[in-house]
Formats: structure tokens, C-alpha cells, sequence
């Protein structure tokens, strides 16, 4: 997953630089979630909802998520591009399109999307375009791909939070995309719940060291700036 391409210029493909992708999966996606051990795929119970993530490298974000309480079950996979069905191969080549994405299905009355913002802020640096530290390419960028309207409006209440406290800490721009959830292409089997089955495995995961303040009643009314690293 550890890309060094210093005089790598990634952007997104053309209509005609594409892959064409396929018109099927060319994998089965695993029963169940190695750690929590609930289905990977939907359809989920009705109580659930979903959010999907993109903070860099998936290894480590997914980690990051279904260490968290309330979370059912994560899968990683990838979003945001225009190549059906994509291998990881293809993902890498920054041919399709897309970023590299978890997806989260939560108990919300065990944990909040604001909380699972919260994670996700604090679990990269989203201020980086098309990278996460050594990892280079658009398939590295940040992206939040909400659900419903809801999701939209509480995402784009957090960016703008959290942006408040990191230019506070002399951090750049937010660069993170937030839009309607595009199609989610479930990654191969060997990529999920990759850090459980490999513990000593690559997490590239890492934050700014800043904080965004614990949501509550006022989510995001006030910030106040930490200094807690983040761990992959």
C-alpha cells in the first residue's frame, strides 16, 4: 500500500483515459467481518444506517472504524469514479477514478454520525489532495459520501469545525470531497479487515494532532484545539 512517487503528479482521468472496467464483480465479496462478525454486504437491518469514508490508505481506516461503539459492521472498497467494478490493481493506476473508502454501517443509538466524523477528522490529515503522507494518488484522497440529506448537512457543518481549528493551528485548507453517495464497489476479500488478518501489516493512518471538540447537543458550535496524535 506504501506508494514513494515523489515526482508523481496524480489528477483525475479523462472520459477517454478511463478503464473500461466490467459489467460484474470479479470477486465474491466474504460472509461475514472477520472482528465483529456480521455480514459485509446488505442488505442490513432497518435500524442501521451507512456512511462511507475515505481517509487514505483503507487498511488502517477500516481499523480505525470498526474499533468504534455501535459500529455493526466496515467494509472497504472504493467510490467517487467512473470505472465499474474495478480491481485494485486498476484503482492504482489512478486510471478509474476512484478513492480507496470505508464503508460503516452503525447503530445510531449506540453512535452518532457526528461521532463518526469526528473519527474520521481526526484519523488523517484532510488538508492533502491526492495523497495521505507517502501515499500518492488520487485513490488517496479524502472524501465523505453521505447517505441522505441529513448526512450532507452535518458533514459540511464538521468540515467547516473542524477547518475553524485547524487554520487556528496553522494547518492548510480542507480539501476533502463531500457529495451523494456514487456506487460502492466492494474491494477483494484480502483487503477486508486487512490490519485483523495481518496485525504487523502497513497502516499509513495518521492525523494532524488536532481535535475536533466531542459532538454533543451544540455539535460543532465550539472546537477547542488538542494536540492528541492519532495512531494507525
Amino acid at each position: 500500500m506504501l506508494f514513494n512517487r515523489a515526482t508523481f503528479n496524480p489528477r483525475m482521468p479523462g472520459p477517454d483515459e478511463a478503464l473500461k472496467g466490467r459489467p460484474e464483480r470479479p470477486f465474491s465479496v466474504p460472509a461475514s467481518h472477520t472482528v465483529l462478525g456480521n455480514p459485509l454486504d446488505g442488505p442490513y437491518p432497518a435500524h442501521l444506517e451507512v456512511a462511507d469514508f475515505g481517509l487514505g490508505c483503507f487498511w488502517g481506516a477500516e481499523r480505525k472504524f470498526w474499533q468504534t461503539p455501535g459500529v455493526w459492521t466496515t467494509a472497504v472498497g472504493y467510490q467517487g469514479g467512473t470505472t465499474p467494478n474495478p480491481t485494485y490493481e486498476e484503482v492504482c493506476s489512478g486510471r478509474t477514478g476512484h478513492t480507496e473508502v470505508v464503508r460503516v454501517v452503525f447503530d445510531p443509538a449506540q453512535v452518532s454520525y457526528e461521532t463518526l466524523l469526528k473519527v474520521f477528522w481526526e484519523a488523517h490529515d484532510p488538508t492533502q489532495g491526492y495523497r495521505q503522507g507517502n501515499d500518492v494518488g488520487t485513490q488517496y484522497r479524502s472524501a465523505v459520501y453521505t447517505h441522505s440529506p441529513a448526512q450532507e448537512t452535518t458533514a459540511k457543518a464538521s468540515r467547516d469545525a473542524y477547518q475553524h481549528v485547524l487554520t487556528k493551528a496553522l494547518h492548510n485548507a480542507i480539501t476533502t470531497e463531500i457529495l451523494p453517495a456514487p456506487t460502492f464497489h466492494f474491494a477483494e476479500p484480502y483487503h477486508q479487515q486487512y490490519l485483523d488478518k495481518n496485525p504487523n501489516g502497513y497502516c499509513g493512518i495518521g492525523g494532524t494532532g488536532v481535535n475536533l471538540s466531542d459532538p454533543g447537543p451544540d455539535a460543532w458550535g465550539s472546537c477547542p484545539v488538542g494536540l492528541t496524535p492519532t495512531d494507525g
